[in-house]
Order: structure tokens, then C-alpha cells, then sequence
């Protein structure tokens, strides 16, 4: 099972469109999870028209329409893997340790929120995976998503792909 991750997408506010780079990805992936902050409901309408299946959560900047559309937290059972999505995980310090807490029967936790790629493992063995953001870079030096492969139990192929940098327009 062939999957995108993303997050904070911030539509229109940070970019005006999603990079075609992963609009590519979205159409040859059997599952897109978004982990929050869409900010626009024509970015979910879009990730909805162009996946085979969508994941997504609202984030703290998602007013109530997205938040009628989109739960807090989502559950899926991925190639034999149970996955978590939520956009906030609270502070770097301590946070392996408080998601296993949070979320004791879950393989990997997607999450957002940051916009700082995150890949660890608590103490348990969960996987935590944070995508960065792929319009709103922040400090970070390129903007970002997560592709990975869920198999037979197993979450390989793990990738953080960078974006080229936006000229200015």
C-alpha cells in the first residue's frame, strides 16, 4: 500500500496552490493522510476528488466548516498496521513518551502542526511521522512530504521529499 503524507497545507494563505509535484504523488498513492491545517475547504475538495482514499484531521487554524467534515483524531487500519492522525502533539520534550501514552494500541501516529519533519520511535515501538508542511516552510530550509509504504504488518520506504524552493511571483 502505496501512501502520501501531508500537513499543514495553509491554503491560500501560505501558497496559493498545492505544489504539482504532490499532486503527482496524490494520484499514484492508494492512501493520502493529511494531518491538519488545510485552512480552505477547496484543498479538501480536491485531495478528495484526486485520492483513492483520504485521511485527514482538521488542525488548530481549520474553521467549523472544515471541522463539520474532518474529526479531531482518525483511526485506519493500514497494510496490517494500526494508524493514529491528529495535527497537535504538544512540545518536542517528551513527546515520544506522551503519545505512547495517549495512544497505546497504534503502530504509527501521523501528525502535523510544527511544520517540522519528525520521524522516532517511542519506547513500545511506536513510529511517530510528521510530513513538515509542503507550502509554509517555516525554518525549515524546504518545504516537505512523507511517502511510505504499509505491508504485511511492516511500514518501509519511509521518505521525506523536498521540494524545490517557490520563486517569488
Amino acid at each position: 500500500m502505496r501512501m502520501l503524507l501531508t500537513s499543514d497545507t495553509h491554503l491560500p494563505k501560505r501558497a496559493r496552490e498545492l505544489p504539482g509535484e504532490l499532486l503527482e504523488r496524490v494520484a499514484e498513492a492508494d492512501v493520502v493522510v493529511h494531518a491538519g491545517d488545510w485552512v480552505d475547504t477547496a484543498t479538501l475538495d480536491l485531495l478528495e476528488a484526486r485520492s483513492r482514499r483520504l485521511i485527514g484531521v482538521y488542525g488548530n487554524n481549520d474553521g467549523p466548516e472544515l471541522r463539520a467534515r474532518l474529526p479531531g483524531t482518525a483511526y485506519a487500519e493500514l497494510g496490517g498496521l494500526r494508524f493514529a492522525v491528529v495535527h497537535e502533539t504538544g512540545g518536542r520534550q517528551g513527546r515520544e513518551r506522551r503519545c505512547a501514552q495517549r495512544f497505546p494500541d497504534v503502530d504509527v501516529l501521523v501528525f502535523g502542526h510544527s511544520h517540522i519533519p519528525w520521524d522516532t520511535r517511542a519506547e513500545g515501538g511506536l513510529r511517530l511521522l510528521n510530513p513538515g508542511s509542503p507550502t509554509d516552510r517555516r525554518r525549515e530550509p524546504y518545504c516537505t512530504y512523507m511517502t511510505a509504504e504499509a505491508a504485511d504488518g511492516r511500514l518501509s520506504e519511509v521518505v521525506l521529499h523536498r521540494l524545490p524552493r517557490r520563486t517569488p511571483s
